[in-house]
Parts: structure tokens; C-alpha cells; sequence
């Protein structure tokens, strides 16, 4: 009972078989007394390198009986004349069979461990019984679509007489080529025969394009009758046996293909055999390629010997089998062109890591793309290029390791060494509809590890908010937003500073000048990056970010300008007149303007002066006299101030408002509210004023950059004063009468240093 349900669960589920990994030539075939090499691959794991090794031969019963092994072992029929090597660093051992005979035809395995584990490859191997040949017959052996050239001797009385090639087939001699310009139909346009100089008693034949029907015994005539000379020629025309290539799935390979000169400027093509034995075109130089192999194929510029390479990557099972390149003007395989052929077998078992084939993204957002490379080779240097879809297909580099980035992504393409151990990670942000495609990740070391991922750009909007562009103001603080939604809450926010050579993170707090760091709100969800001071090297491109652990999210980029500091109300002076005296018909007049306000009302009179001192934010002009440069210039000084007693008042002006604002730091007395047009100064302000010279340039107040995300997530740049506007204070009840105390001592000491000046004059 136990026994029938066992039957009828193998019925209903069927047997799951696992296609070996080993790998090895399905077919070879060699002739009586030759000798054989049977390469076959596994996959190089620690455990492959040094497990048993064995070649074996299948029997009636099904039974694979073990004819060598690397343990040492040799069948009795194979001592002397066999021998197994392993090659551990290449995943391959090679099995080596001299003295042929017919007896060896049959079917082998070469496999790894127990005989019956399974982690083997069938081979047929076929042995042939060699022509039998006269004694003095030369033997020529060329591949088809090659050429050969056959010599053949003549003795000095043949020398005027016909020569001629024949080919028996057959009883019967063929005519092929003879000095009489006879060429035989079938050999049109690809034999010719050439006699050598008098010196020399021998002719050539030369056969291009050989084919397999060309294959056969030859014979070289000169003369005719008992005194012609002949030679017998055996011209063995060979099928290409296929040079077995083992890749990984997700890996890359190369089929490198060398034809020859003479098909330099021809066409070339590599076509895939079918079942149907038909080889379908993959790519050829004349711009067809496979829908299959989209994206994921380039062949290379060809050279002038004729030779070409074709790469194939993101490798799939269904890519096995067996490849053909050639040369043809119509760019497919065409019987007696050159050719060569492969073996491909995709291990399933591959070493390289899984990454996604396709990664989305939406237009004005980001992709993170996974590459994987040979962890033994961390120091290699690693590459992303752009597959075009051109006739053969190209793959100009956009960036690169050591640093270099294409003029066009700066800004918005790294390359990143990180997760590290055999992946590293390409960012392409600000995406556009044109950055959908197809690209590749390669490195200078093991080419099997290229890998190709394709960028489609989906509707959507990013995740990351940003502004677009920003503007600092040189030695001043400067704060820029990046916000993320809640998704990201659990993820790692960074700001970095775009490169060539990467993205390097900003530090967590301020570390001196001009350091940058960072601040996270998870409440706002707002990410800020921080600069402080603004310096000329902060200038650039800033990225704000995701990740977790070291695997990257999607990313935002923002520009960075810095520029000069703007000082309010100032006006440009030119260098040249920096150094000139003020003119005496504006200086004359803006103190008599400033002297009737302050006679119309002492408060108005206090608030100018404040107003004058510290500028006009509109653009307003300020003129000032410097009390040092007076001192130095002496008695020209005293004698612009005689006769222009009108510059007493403005330096009284000065002292006045110097002597305020000096008061208004030691004792704190009430400040002076512009807006409200009020004041309350004490009549101890004005002791000390002829101190003063001239008023004190106190400059304007400096701008600072801030920034603000509208409702819509725009980004708004306002400049705002730093300034700061209180609420006007009321008046004391004895403001006006000591404002007019301290109008009438202000009259008193301008008259004094009037008369003064005069009398030193």
C-alpha cells in the first residue's frame, strides 16, 4: 500500500532534475593512430579545485565505467597511452588519448566526484579509419572558407609543356585548372595557377574559399605521355571545431574572431546555429542585430587583418549553443567564407551576485544601480558606459573610478566604490526622458563580471524635495532644505558634496571654518544642510540623500553659487575718485538741508542723523569726513574749514551722533526708534563731543540668504536684513525738554569751534 502511494506522488509531481554544471565538447572525432584532447570545465568553488576528477566509459548497462582519474587511477587499456591534468585556477581539467583506435569510438563522461552523482558531461567520441593513400601522396589539412596552396615539381623538359591540377573522384580524373586558362566551373572565380621563373621547375595552385566539397585527392600533371611528372595531393578540408566557451549566467563573454587579411573589408557577421542547422544572424556590421540580444551586445571595430571581437552580456540559459562568425558581403554565413565556432555553456551555478535587469525611475528624480565585480580584484578600476544602438553598437564611458565624468553629467553621475566586496553602486540623478536605456557596468580586470542594467524613466514624482538652485552670500550662513516623506523615516539622510571622484558625506557638526554638517528634523521631515561660514570653495553641486547601511536610495541634487557679499545703501565709487574731495556745492547743501530739519524739530533732527549713519537700504548717499585725515593734512585742513563754516556743523553732527551712539552702549539708555520718529537722549551724551571730528561710518547691515519651501514645494529665495525692528518704545515725560537742552548746547559748541577755527586760520 505504502509502495502505490510512493508510485502515485512520483506520478503527480514530477522528478526535479538540475542540469550539471559540468561542461565539456558534445562530439570529437579523429582518425586511426591520431591523438585526442578533451577539455572539460566545472565551476572553479574551493571544493571543485580539489575534488576527484575522472573520465569513464558508458556501458550497455548503463554503467560508467572509470577509465582515468586524477587520484591516479589508469584502466590497463589506457596505460601509456592516456593521461588526466587538472587546472584548478581555470575550473578545467583535460583528459589526453594517443594511438587512437578504431575501438576508442564510443561514449564517455567527464565528470567530478562519484561516477554516479551526476555532476558529469556526456561525449561522444568517433574514431575513423584514415584513407588509404599512396606512398609518395602530400597531405594538406586547411579549415573551410581558408585558403591553400599546393606545390607541385615538374623536371626541365615539362617545362613548356601544359601543367594542370586534376581531382579524382572516384576512377575518374577531373580536369580543374590548367596553364591553357581552363578553370573549372565549380572552382570559378577562387583558383589560379601561377608558373614560377625559369630558375625555379615547379607551378602553384592557389584555392580560395575552401570548401568541404573541395575536400578529396588531387593530382599535379607537367607534360604528357611516359615522360609527364605528377604528384598526388591530399587536400582534407575541415569543419571549425568549436572552441568551448564557459560563462556564468549574469556574467559577460567574448568571442574573439580572426579570419584572415583577405576578408579585411568584407562584411562581418556572428550568427547562432538553430535546430533547424541553420545559423540566424546575432549582429553584423551592416546594422542588423537580434531584438533578443538588445542592449546587451557590441561588436567591436574590426582590424585590418580581418579580425573582430563580439561581446555579449547579462548573459542568459538561453543564450547556449553554438556560435558562427564569418565575413560575407551580405553580412550572413555563405558556403566557403571563413568561419570560426564556439560552444557556449551558461552555468546556472554563477558566482555573480543577482542585481536588477531594469530599474525605474521618474523624470527629475534618481536611480542607485548595483555593479557587481570580482571581489579579488577590489582595486581594479570600475567603469559605466552607455549602450547606443548604433550600426555595431557602442558603449561610450560617462564615468570611471580614478575620476573621470563626462562634461554633460557633471553634477548629477557618480560612481561609488561602496557597498564594496564585489558590488559598487552608479548614481544618476535629475533624470530626463533621455536617460532611458540601456548601460553597462565594467571593470579593467575579469571581463566575465560586465553586467548590463536598463534605466526606464516611469511617471512620478520624486521623493526627494530639493530646491533647484541657491544662491550664498559670501561669510555668511547659509541653510538648505531637503524634504523626504515618511517611507524614508528609517532610512540614513546624508548631504554630500558632488566630485569627479565621488560624493564625499558632510561631517555631523561644525569643525572649524567652513565646515559643513548636518541637522535631521524628523518631525518636519526636513533634512538641512548647514554652511557656516560661506566660503569660495563651498561652491558646487550638493546632494541630499537615503541609504541603509551602505546601500544607496534615491538621491536630490542642488547647485550651490556663492557670491559677494552686497553691503546696503552703499554706491559704487570708481578707484579714481576714491581719493577725491567731496564736491563743496553738494557738502554746503546737505548741511543746510540737515541743519533746517533739525531747527524745525530737534526729534526729526536726531532721527535723520541716525537714519544718515546708517544707511539708506534703498540706495540713498552717504557723505562722511574722516577727523585723521584732517589732522594729517594740517593747515590745509584748517583752511577749508575757515572758509567753509558750514563743514563745523556736519562735524558737530557727527560728534552728536557718535556721542549717542557711544552713550547708548556704556549707560543703555533708551534706544531710538526710527519707525516711530521719537527720541530720548541724555544731555550726558553730548559732553565728550568735540572728541569727535567726523561721524562714524557704521556701515550697513549685512544681508543673509535664507531660504523657505512653499506650499507647493517650491523653493523661494528672500534676502532679508538681519536687522532686527522692535516695537517703538513711549517717550519719557522730560524727552522733549532735554532734546532741547541738548539742541541749544549743540548750537553753543558749534559757534565755539567756528570762532576757533577762524582764529587758527
Amino acid at each position: 500500500m505504502l509502495l502505490f502511494m510512493l508510485t502515485c506522488l512520483l506520478a503527480v509531481f514530477p522528478a526535479i532534475s538540475t542540469k550539471s554544471p559540468i561542461f565539456g565538447p558534445q562530439e570529437v572525432g579523429s582518425v586511426e593512430g591520431n591523438s585526442v584532447s578533451i577539455k572539460c570545465y566545472y565551476p572553479p568553488t574551493s571544493v571543485n579545485r580539489h575534488t576527484r576528477k575522472y573520465w569513464c566509459r558508458k556501458g550497455a548497462s548503463g554503467r560508467c565505467i572509470t577509465l582515468i582519474s586524477s587520484e591516479g587511477y589508469v584502466s590497463s587499456n589506457y596505460t601509456g597511452r592516456a593521461n588526466l591534468t587538472n587546472f584548478p585556477e581555470d575550473g578545467t581539467f583535460v583528459v589526453n588519448i594517443a594511438q587512437l583506435s578504431r575501438d576508442d569510438s564510443g561514449h564517455y563522461k567527464c565528470g567530478l566526484g562519484i561516477n554516479s552523482r551526476g555532476l558529469s558531461f556526456d561525449v561522444s567520441l568517433e574514431v575513423s579509419q584514415g584513407p588509404e593513400l599512396p606512398n609518395d601522396t602530400e597531405v594538406y589539412t586547411v579549415d573551410v572558407g581558408r585558403t591553400v596552396t599546393i606545390s607541385c615539381p615538374f623536371k626541365t623538359e615539362n617545362a613548356p609543356k601544359v601543367k594542370a591540377l586534376y581531382k579524382k573522384i572516384d576512377q575518374i580524373s577531373v580536369l580543374v585548372i590548367d596553364s591553357r586558362n581552363y578553370v573549372n566551373p565549380s572552382y570559378e572565380g577562387r583558383i589560379r595557377l601561377h608558373i614560377s621563373g625559369t630558375g625555379q621547375l615547379i607551378f602553384t595552385v592557389v584555392i580560395d574559399q575552401l570548401r568541404l566539397s573541395d575536400h578529396g585527392l588531387y593530382l599535379c600533371q607537367a607534360g604528357d605521355g611516359s615522360s609527364r611528372d605528377e604528384k598526388n595531393v591530399d587536400l582534407q578540408v575541415l569543419k571549425p571545431e568549436p572552441e568551448l566557451v564557459y560563462a556564468d549566467l549574469r556574467g559577460s563573454v567574448t568571442f574573439h574572431c580572426a579570419l584572415g587579411p583577405e576578408v579585411a573589408n568584407v562584411a562581418k557577421f556572428l550568427c547562432r546555429v538553430s535546430s533547424r542547422e541553420t545559423c540566424d544572424v546575432v549582429i553584423n556590421t551592416l546594422g542588423k542585430r537580434d531584438s533578443a540580444f538588445e542592449g546587451r551586445i557590441l561588436l567591436n571595430p574590426q582590424d585590418q587583418d580581418g579580425s573582430f571581437s563580439v561581446v555579449i552580456t547579462g548573459l542568459r540559459k538561453e543564450d547556449e549553443g553554438r556560435y558562427l562568425c564569418g565575413a560575407h558581403s551580405d553580412g550572413q554565413l555563405q558556403e566557403g567564407w571563413p568561419i570560426q565556432s564556439w560552444q557556449l555553456f551558461v552555468n546556472e551555478e554563477s558566482t555573480i551576485p543577482r542585481s536588477p535587469t531594469v530599474v525605474k525611475g521618474v523624470a527629475g528624480g534618481s536611480v542607485a544601480v548595483l555593479c557587481p565585480y570580482n571581489p579579488k580584484e577590489s582595486k581594479s578600476l570600475k567603469y559605466w558606459c552607455l549602450w547606443e544602438g548604433t550600426q555595431n553598437g557602442r558603449c561610450p564611458l560617462l564615468v570611471e573610478s580614478q575620476g573621470l565624468v563626462q562634461e554633460q553629467y557633471e553634477g548629477r553621475l557618480s560612481l561609488l566604490q561602496e557597498p564594496g566586496n564585489g558590488t559598487f553602486t552608479v548614481i544618476l540623478n535629475q533624470l530626463t526622458t533621455q536617460d532611458a536605456g540601456f548601460y553597462w557596468c565594467l571593470t579593467n580586470g575579469d571581463t566575465r563580471w560586465r553586467t548590463t542594467v536598463e534605466i526606464k524613466i516611469i511617471e512620478g514624482e520624486p521623493n526627494l524635495k530639493v530646491p533647484e538652485n541657491v544662491t550664498a552670500v559670501l561669510g555668511e550662513t547659509l541653510k538648505v532644505p531637503c524634504h523626504f516623506p515618511c517611507k524614508f523615516s528609517s532610512y540614513e539622510k546624508y548631504w554630500c558634496k558632488w566630485s569627479n571622484t565621488g560624493c564625499q558625506t558632510l561631517p555631523s557638526q561644525d569643525e572649524g571654518r567652513s565646515e559643513a554638517f548636518v541637522n535631521c528634523d524628523e518631525n518636519s521631515r526636513l533634512v538641512s544642510l548647514t554652511l557656516n561660514p560661506v566660503t569660495r570653495a563651498d561652491e558646487g553641486w550638493y546632494w541630499c540623500g537615503v541609504k541603509q547601511g551602505h546601500f544607496y536610495g534615491e538621491t536630490a541634487a542642488v547647485y550651490v553659487a556663492v557670491e559677494e557679499k552686497k553691503v546696503a545703501g552703499s554706491r559704487d565709487v570708481s578707484p579714481a575718485k576714491a581719493d577725491a574731495a567731496p564736491d563743496e556745492k553738494v557738502l554746503d547743501s546737505d548741511v543746510r538741508q540737515i541743519e533746517n530739519k533739525a531747527i524745525q524739530d530737534p526729534r526729526l533732527f536726531a532721527e535723520e542723523k541716525v537714519v544718515a549713519d546708517t544707511g539708506d537700504q534703498a540706495g540713498g548717499s552717504r557723505a562722511s569726513v574722516d577727523s585723521s585725515s584732517s589732522e594729517e593734512q594740517g593747515g590745509s585742513s584748517r583752511a577749508l574749514v575757515s572758509t567753509l563754516v558750514p563743514l563745523g556743523l556736519v562735524l558737530a553732527l557727527g560728534a552728536v551722533v557718535v556721542g549717542v551712539a557711544r552713550a547708548r552702549h556704556r549707560k543703555n539708555v533708551d534706544r531710538v526708534s526710527i519707525r516711530s520718529y521719537r527720541t530720548d537722549i541724555s544731555m550726558s551724551d553730548f559732553e565728550n563731543s568735540r572728541e569727535f571730528g567726523a561721524n562714524d561710518n557704521m556701515g550697513a547691515s549685512s544681508i543673509t540668504q535664507e531660504t523657505s519651501l512653499g506650499g507647493k514645494d517650491e523653493f523661494v529665495a528672500t534676502p532679508e536684513s538681519t536687522t532686527e525692528t522692535q516695537e517703538p518704545k513711549k517717550a519719557k515725560r522730560s524727552s522733549k525738554e532735554e532734546a532741547e537742552m541738548a539742541y541749544k548746547d549743540f548750537l553753543l559748541q558749534s559757534s565755539t569751534m567756528a570762532t576757533e577755527a577762524q582764529e587758527g586760520h
